[in-house]
């Protein structure tokens, strides 16, 4: 199963050349990230989840520019992997018949308490587990 954010991109997210500069599809990432977690648990009177977590690892292949702002794209997020203590989700930025970037990154649980990694718990597996496809 995939999880889908509405990203919104903003006019001052263009570059000189006229296109969406690199940095903000890592920002677009991000919010889908906090969506998935985060926003859309709480429509449905959900708690959030994977909140202590850091970004050991970031990466996007950029596929096909976005020359316009004030549009809003679509960010598709599921789970490649799940580690003992981390995981890694996979993103695809879209609009309607075109693939603009595919992304990834590493997450690793973190205590707060100790600031040092931690297993996952068996919440946050069986809630990673619902959007695991093995073949990203």
């Amino acid at each position: 199963m995939r999880h889908e954010a509405k990203v919104h991109v903003r006019w001052d997210d263009l570059d000189a050349f006229g296109h969406v500069n690199n940095a903000s599809y890592l920002t677009f990432i991000q919010e889908a990230r906090a969506d998935f977690t985060w926003y859309s648990r709480k429509l449905k009177s959900l708690p959030p989840m994977l909140a202590d977590m850091v970004v050991a690892r970031a990466e996007v292949d950029y596929l096909e520019p976005i020359f316009e702002g004030g549009i809003e794209i679509s960010c598709f997020v599921w789970c490649g992997r799940i580690g003992n203590s981390s995981f890694d989700l996979q993103y695809e930025l879209t609009s309607p018949g075109v693939v603009h970037a595919r992304g990834k990154t590493v997450q690793v649980a973190v205590s707060m308490k100790t600031q040092r990694s931690r297993p996952l718990s068996e919440e946050e597996r069986a809630f990673l587990t619902e959007y695991l496809e093995s073949n990203s």
